[in-house]
């Protein structure tokens, strides 16, 4: 598993870890029953609190993306098909908030937005 931590962020770290372990699970590079690393492990790793560590892997706990076993560790957990879509979805619409913003920010009025949409969705190859 790789987790690359950018300091100069503005994002929290906790939120760094939490955001790249989801990603590896949504692109099954992260399968369920994998284990992951020790909190105080990659907080070593990383060079960073194990307090911040153990904050990202109770989120992912709380989405149900994770569950850990006391004495054994935490692991991805089963696989939910309809979490995981969720999960998906979200990454979507926030990739399309950034472009709105985006867009936006140049002076690109709404109507404009959506005919770089429609000729973007046009576009067999994406």
């Amino acid at each position: 598993m790789q987790i690359m931590i950018n300091h100069t962020s503005m994002q929290p770290i906790y939120e760094q870890i939490l955001d790249q372990i989801k990603m590896q699970v949504l692109h099954g590079e992260l399968e369920s029953g994998a284990p992951l690393p020790s909190v105080r492990s990659l907080a070593k790793d990383l060079k960073i609190s194990a307090l911040t560590v153990k904050k990202a892997y109770d989120a992912l706990e709380e989405e149900g993306l994770v569950v850990t076993v006391h004495g054994k560790g935490s692991f991805i957990n089963q696989a939910n098909e309809a979490v995981l879509e969720e999960e998906r979805r979200k990454s979507v619409e926030e990739a399309f908030d950034v472009a709105v913003k985006k867009g936006r920010s140049c002076g690109m009025s709404d109507t404009e937005l959506r005919e770089v949409f429609e000729l973007i969705m046009e576009d067999k190859s994406c």
